[in-house]
Formats: structure tokens, sequence, C-alpha cells
């Protein structure tokens, strides 16, 4: 029961970080942009900087379990929050903008 609350919790933690790292774009440390596709009417471009706040948590978090010798136990269900996360951000299309020419 205690994993899964856990994983829960880090789910929606993993989700508040990719959603606020890829909507302020510009105080986040990477500032990493890629333009996806450019027409005369529009610019579309994804921003990666929640993106590597996400993963750059992820890490934290199992480097944490490591030293707490709960890898093998925790490391799965922290993997799963981060996939669980990831694929619901991208569905949310976080990171994603489009800049408009008009």
């Amino acid at each position: 029961m205690k994993k899964a609350v856990a994983t829960i919790l880090q789910f929606f933690l993993f989700l508040i970080v990719f959603f606020a790292g890829s909507l302020f774009p510009l105080p986040a440390p990477f500032h990493h942009e890629r333009i996806i596709s450019s027409t005369p009417a529009a610019t579309r471009i994804f921003i990666g900087d929640g993106l590597h706040l996400m993963l750059a948590l992820y890490i934290v978090i199992v480097l944490i379990e490591a030293v707490t010798k709960r890898l093998r136990t925790a490391a799965p269900w922290t993997t799963l929050a981060l996939i669980l996360a990831a694929v619901l951000g991208f569905m949310m299309k976080f990171g994603f903008l489009t800049r408009s020419a008009y």
C-alpha cells in the first residue's frame, strides 16, 4: 500500500515539474528549444526544459533510493511513475508551443 501511494505521489510530482518547466521556459536553466516545423503561417516549437527537469528529479530520487539501499524495491515504481507522467504530459502537449506569424 505504501508503494502505491509513493508511486502516485511521485507521478504527480513528475507531472507538476514537467508542466512547470514547460510553461515557464525563460527562467529554466536549460533553455532547450527545438523547432519541429516551420511554415509561413506558424512555427511549432518543443520546449524541452520541463522534460529535462523531470529527468533530473528522477535521477535525484533514484540516487536517494540507492543511498538508502532501497534501489531494488523502489526504483521500478519510481520508473513507472516517470513513464506514466511523461506519457500523460506528452498527451497533454506539455512543452509544445505554436508561434503564429500574425
